[in-house]
């Protein structure tokens, strides 16, 4: 009897560790200086041999510039991706048409490639597809291509195995994946293709306040709206737009394919101008839509969008136009911090059950510098708050930052380091520091140094193989 007892209870012993090692809880670490890490500096290493293939000797040559697009709405019945108490269920159609734009820009030496989907994010999946089918058709290598989603929540699901996915996304569809991968590809080998024609461009922001707030607490929002325009010799014109509230004007009871905001605003763009226009999501942690006045749904996200459309087209005429402008581009594949998925403030869940929910443990970060401009594409929803003190970093480096979200890959919320600490799982910030939250207490840091080493990369006078 005795024996047993002790089999019995060396059992349950084994059973409780392995719970404990698959799934938690484990103690949560503390903060620390994240560059000392030796897998920060690896990173560090692939950023600047990313950007030393890109020649940025100072004498930029002649631009020039082509885009191109494609549908992506699948057949009605595929999930939209954006709500999790959607449940997965199936969609009723097409409100408005939604896309994937791609955005080719040279120099004559270097070539780099802005894409632009509404979608909820890029998906790694895709991202990894797209790249080895453009390399294949046009030699463009992965770090030349930056992908950003608008981050409609009314965007394409079903792209997304594993638990985590199928909660965001709703059920897995290869065909659906099949299918963004196929439109991604040629909306992007066409870009490359007429991409010969001599072009021109200028950039500029503005301030828009009125149209977004912090959804989590008090405290500072990137309200920059940015705006670049590409404009052909033949007079063809493409406008880029980046903004960082949230596209969730529509929600969770919305069951039909939209653009959100972002699509009335492209749509806005090329309706005034005859032109093509593309949408970036920008820095939208934490920042969602502000509006005055009283419409709602898909009322509410045209007067926001087309707003915005208005505040763009009051500036662009006053850009100054340039026809030698430097492209480079820096993507490198990132080796994340150990994962972090808090249940309590000192503890979290075992890193092996977060991958096997169907969250890796790496990611993308991609920067294009373009003249003066550069964009920084992150694996994530990244904070606004965040962004506002990068761009004025940047600013004093002689560059016009604009901080992107989902680039290529997910890797939860990138919120400001001072609030890990002092966050409650039951508080206001639960969502953003504690569900959403998947890198830790040195994400800002991480993040942010590694976006100005790709900014400084890209901004030194090395000529590629020197």
């Amino acid at each position: 009897m005795k024996t047993k007892l002790l089999i019995a209870g060396a059992v349950v012993l084994a059973l409780l560790t392995l719970a404990v090692l698959l799934v938690g809880p484990w103690p949560a670490y503390s903060g620390g200086d994240v560059t000392h890490e030796r897998y920060y500096q690896r990173n560090v290493e692939a950023i600047r041999a990313s950007a030393g293939r890109s020649t940025t000797d100072g004498r930029p040559g002649s631009l020039r510039a082509g885009w191109a697009k494609r549908p992506i709405a699948p057949p009605a019945g595929t999930p939209l991706a954006g709500f999790g108490d959607r449940k997965g269920k199936p969609s009723t159609g097409v409100h408005d048409e939604i896309f994937v734009k791609a955005l080719a820009l040279s120099d004559g030496n270097d070539k780099a490639v802005l894409v632009a989907a509404d979608m909820l994010i890029i998906p790694e999946n895709l991202a990894e597809t797209v790249r080895e089918r453009v390399f294949r058709q046009t030699g463009l290598a992965a770090d030349a291509l930056l992908f950003n989603a608008s981050h409609t929540h009314s965007g394409p699901g079903g792209w997304a195995p594993g638990f985590v996915g199928k909660q965001f996304a709703g059920t897995y569809d290869a065909s659906v994946l099949e299918f963004l991968a196929q439109q991604f590809t040629a909306a992007i080998v066409e870009a490359d293709a007429t991409a010969g024609d001599d072009a021109a461009l200028g950039t500029g922001g503005v301030p828009v306040d009125a149209c977004i707030r912090n959804r989590t607490r008090e405290a500072p929002c990137d309200t920059e709206l940015s705006y670049m325009v590409v404009e052909k010799e033949g007079g063809a014109r493409c406008f880029v737009v980046s903004y960082s509230a949230h596209p969730t004007v529509l929600g969770g009871s919305n069951m039909e394919f939209s653009g959100d905001y972002p699509g009335y605003l492209a749509r806005a763009l090329e309706r005034e101008t005859g032109g093509f226009a593309m949408f970036l999501g920008g820095a939208v942690g934490s920042m969602t839509t502000r509006h005055a006045g009283n419409e709602s749904g898909f009322e509410k996200a045209a007067a926001i969008g087309e707003g915005l459309a208005r505040h763009v087209l009051d500036g662009v005429d006053a850009l100054e136009l340039r026809r030698e402008v430097e492209i480079a581009s820096v993507g490198a594949p990132l080796e994340l911090p150990s994962f972090q998925w808090r249940i309590h403030p000192s503890w979290r869940l075992s890193p092996f059950l977060i991958r096997f929910l169907g969250i890796d443990s790496d990611g993308w970060l991609q920067c294009v510098r373009v003249g003066d401009a550069y964009f920084a594409g992150m694996p994530s929803d990244f904070s606004g708050e965040i962004s506002v003190h990068l761009k004025d970093w940047a600013h004093t480096q002689g560059a016009d930052l604009w901080v992107l979200s989902f680039n290529g890959d997910y890797v939860g919320y990138i919120s400001p380091d001072a609030y890990y600490a002092t966050a409650r799982p039951d508080g206001k910030e639960a969502y953003e520091m504690y569900l959403m939250n998947w890198c830790g207490p040195n994400q800002e840091a991480f993040f942010t140094h590694l976006a100005r080493e790709a900014v400084t990369a890209l901004s030194r006078s090395v000529v590629s193989g020197s």
